[in-house]
């Protein structure tokens, strides 16, 4: 005989467990959730992998939306997520995030830009001789401008986060299960009626939550739906140097790089190809991306870069939306009580508190009402309806 539960969440990383705490701390929701986590050690799980930064540097408004909710979230974690008198420090920093532009580039950030005051973002432009000397360590030669977010942007601790909001859920009355699911059998052709563990059991779920990340296609396909994540590698390197680089916030290059401080090393590396083949499972390392692509554009934009040893590397798996980058939340339209949130393409770290809490008013109220998702519900992509985010 199998256990019932009104809510089950298929998916324990940061977005999976951000909407196990905010439907237990919902008062007006008084049901049962389970979150099923194939790895419970989170060895593999691209929450433990991420690199853990947020922008409010977004070119749409739903995005930038998430980011602000998001954020206003983070600097409450410490005590919104503590346990008893013991903290959720999630080490937030906020610095700031430079964009920068190549001539050919220039107008578009003028654009975005357009869209992120509109929205109450506080983000400069700043044109190249001004550049070059509030950051002297770069090289401006090829560039047109920089758009620098002045608050609300930087990094914290991904793992921690998600960590924090596991405790606070389970301290709430979440079920955490290790297992992995096999199978969902179907109530009826629109309504999802059991979920399957590979160890036999069988839960009753009111409510099924897709946040399976970048799995999450194989729980779509279990339902009969089709699903379009795949499941993409992105590998980050460590490196130290003995450049001095003062005041250096969160760094998108033209050339596509990412780089940040952490402490006295650096963090760095390049967003998948989007036309590369989905890639599979592994979280093998890809050293000559390092040594062919990064290290060159590292030297041309900083050049005291030119020196530096790298000291170890990653790999984590994005949950590609190969639609259009963005993430799939809210119910699907024939599947009454299936409900997605994934395909975040990189910004589920940064996005999970609106998610959480979005997701979390849908299975409560039948609406949003802290934060409005739905502009990223799924059937716009039967509608083609894109929300196309791209930093270049």
């Amino acid at each position: 005989m199998g256990t019932n539960y009104d809510v089950v969440i298929v998916g324990g990383g940061v977005v999976g467990s951000s909407i196990a705490y905010f439907l237990s701390a919902n008062p007006d929701f008084g049901g049962r959730v389970a979150v099923i986590e194939r790895d419970p050690y989170y060895t593999a799980s691209s929450s433990s992998l991420s690199t853990s930064a947020i922008r409010q540097q977004f070119g749409t408004a739903p995005n930038i939306a998430m980011s602000q909710f998001s954020i206003d979230f983070l600097r409450q974690a410490k005590t919104r997520l503590a346990i008893g008198d013991e903290l959720a420090d999630i080490g937030l920093h906020e610095p700031g995030y430079l964009i920068l532009a190549t001539p050919e580039r220039a107008d578009a950030q003028r654009a975005k830009n357009r869209v992120q005051r509109g929205m109450g973002v506080d983000a400069e432009l700043i044109e190249q001789v001004d550049l070059a000397r509030r950051f002297p360590w770069l090289n401006t030669d090829d560039l047109a401008l920089g758009s620098l977010g002045l608050g609300s942007e930087g990094w914290f601790d991904g793992p921690g986060l998600m960590q924090a909001f596991r405790r606070k859920a389970r301290a709430q009355g979440v079920d955490y299960l290790a297992a992995t699911v096999t199978g969902l059998t179907m109530a009826s052709p629109r309504k999802v009626g059991e979920v399957v563990l590979d160890n036999g059991e069988r839960l009753a779920a009111g409510t099924v939550i897709n946040a399976a990340g970048p799995w999450s296609a194989g729980i779509a396909k279990m339902a009969g739906a089709d699903l379009p994540v795949v499941p993409s590698k992105r590998c980050v390197f460590v490196f130290e140097t003995p450049a001095r680089i003062e005041n250096c916030p969160f760094v998108f290059d033209t050339s596509g790089f990412w780089l940040r401080p952490e402490g006295q090393l650096f963090l760095c590396g390049v967003p998948p190809v989007r036309e590369n083949e989905p890639d599979d499972f592994g979280l093998d390392v890809d050293y000559e991306l390092f040594d062919e692509v990064i290290w060159p554009a590292l030297a041309h934009r900083v050049p005291g870069f030119e020196q530096l040893r790298m000291l170890r590397a990653w790999a984590g798996l994005y949950e590609y939306n190969t639609f259009d980058h963005s993430g799939i939340i809210g119910r699907h339209p024939e599947i009454s009580n299936f409900v997605f949130a994934t395909g975040f393409s990189g910004h589920g770290m940064m996005h999970a508190a609106a998610t959480g809490s979005g997701v979390s008013d849908l299975i409560a109220y039948g609406e949003y009402r802290s934060i409005d998702l739905s502009a990223f519900r799924y059937d716009r992509i039967a509608a083609n309806q894109p929300i196309e985010e791209h930093v270049y």
